[in-house]
């Protein structure tokens, strides 16, 4: 693992050197081997606040720090052990480094705006693989190390601004050959971007980024022959309807496609009815059917708990019993997300032995504040170009309020409903008015959603 440490620092200072010796050419004072050691400083700063985030400051990982730097910076640092490194204190304490950008990408940044580069962009791909390479390290990757890879990224993102081009963005694995005929894999960050476009669902966010991130330094470690902590891709997705779980699911199998998980990357839902035949010997076969479909990508099972209800001899429990071995059967080539209520989901995963250990994450869906439903009813006005004022925005929340916030709670179902009403309402009040102008046309007022709002 330190060879390939080493590999990923010095691709650091062989793609970010150059733009620094740009940036320096009018400068005589600043000769080329320091401007490659403010560089090699700046890898080494990305490397020691990654090791430091769980705090461990594993043998692994500090191997891997005095084997890439040792040649870079100093030749001390290249035959100390371990324990030398820790009674120096090198990294304690380096991860709050990654809380704000640094002077040296500031620096990349204000070039890129006087010259028309991407050496700031340049810098965002190399200082994650980075950090990913030290995440790589140990067998087991910490939670701490996985939200610090968010966090990371998010910070150098927001600091960004626009990507200047898609090629700006970090390529893609290449797609495997069966691929070939898909459209390209779209790149990490597009889609991050459109999973952070979504109204509310934070915590949800933060968890498709972690499970991203985990996938994607066990695929590193798996590559390179090295021990991987084993652990299962498939999740539960808990919440009530509306609540984006089937948006989020389209875009996990994409971002699963991206990172070369799965080959595909498409989603096939489907539900009891789509699983559950009638006969003896049937169900196996729809089950079969249904996941065959779903290899390469993605299979969401809406409304899972189904499975496990039923009287004696249903044909649910066959459903669950052959979709449990067609996951193990086929474990490295499709994810499976079923999803539901939070307590009915617990007796699916209690209805078969080895069903729990399959689903080990669950994700939980929130229901979506008022305030939040209200800027989702925006998002559809605005998508089919329907301008709103205050008053139908105060109408729409009233609406919303007046919703009991029980099991069934319709969230974005409601507000979908809420603006469908609210325009087959403008319709019936517009289309007899004489000499109807283009504003009025596509207005929806107050009265417009309060009439919906009684009907839905």
């Amino acid at each position: 693992m330190a060879e390939a440490l080493q590999r990923e620092v010095q691709r650091f200072v062989d793609e970010l050197t150059p733009a620094v010796e740009a940036l320096g050419a009018g400068v005589p004072a600043l000769r080329a081997d320091e401007l490659a050691g403010d560089v090699a400083l700046e890898a080494f700063d990305v490397v020691a606040a990654f090791i430091d985030a769980d705090g461990l400051h594993t043998d692994n990982e500090l191997f891997g720090l005095v084997a890439a730097f040792g040649p870079l910076l100093d030749s001390s640092l290249g035959r100390a052990a371990p324990a030398d490194v820790r009674r120096a204190g090198l990294v304690a304490g380096r991860r709050t480094w990654t809380e704000r950008p640094s002077a040296f990408f500031e620096v990349l940044k204000a070039g890129d705006r006087r010259n028309g580069t991407r050496a700031a962009w340049t810098y965002y791909e190399r200082a994650m693989a980075l950090a990913h390479e030290v995440a790589a390290t140990d067998v087991f990757v910490s939670h701490l190390e996985l939200q610090q890879l968010e966090r990371f990224r998010s910070m150098l993102l927001r600091a960004l601004g626009p990507a200047p081009s898609a090629a700006a963005s970090p390529a893609p694995p290449p797609a495997p050959p069966k691929a070939a005929e898909l459209p390209p894999a779209r790149p990490l960050e597009e889609l991050y971007a459109e999973l952070d476009g979504l109204v509310g669902l934070t915590e949800v966010k933060a968890e498709v980024k972690l499970v991203a991130n985990l996938v994607r330094v066990t695929k590193m470690r798996r590559e390179r022959g090295l021990p991987v902590a084993e652990t299962s891709r498939h999740l539960v997705f808990t919440g009530n309807p509306g609540t984006g779980k089937t948006t989020v699911a389209r875009l996990l199998a994409e971002i699963y496609r991206t990172l070369g998980v799965v080959e595909k990357g498409h989603l096939v839902e489907t539900d009891r009815s789509g699983l559950v035949a009638g006969f003896v010997g049937q169900t196996a076969l729809k089950v079969q059917e249904v996941f065959e479909s779903a290899l390469g990508g993605v299979l969401l099972i809406d409304e899972a708990y189904a499975l496990a209800r039923g009287r004696e001899g249903d044909f649910g429990t066959e459903a669950v019993d052959t979709l449990v071995k067609l996951i193990e059967d086929h474990r490295d080539d499709i994810v499976v997300i079923v999803a539901g209520y939070p307590d009915e989901m617990g007796q699916l995963l209690d209805a078969n032995p080895g069903i729990r250990s399959r689903f080990p994450r669950t994700i939980a869906f929130p229901d979506y504040s008022d305030d939040e439903l209200v800027r989702i009813f925006e998002s559809l006005a605005s998508k089919a170009h329907y301008t709103i004022d205050d008053g139908v925005r105060a109408a729409a929340r009233a609406r919303f309020a007046a919703e009991p916030r029980g099991k069934g709670f319709g969230n974005g179902r409601l507000a979908r409903n809420l603006f469908e009403a609210a325009v087959a309402h403008q319709a019936s009040r517009v289309v007899d008015l004489p000499d109807v102008s283009n504003e009025v046309l596509v207005a929806l007022v107050a009265a417009d959603v309060e009439a919906a709002g009684a009907a839905v």
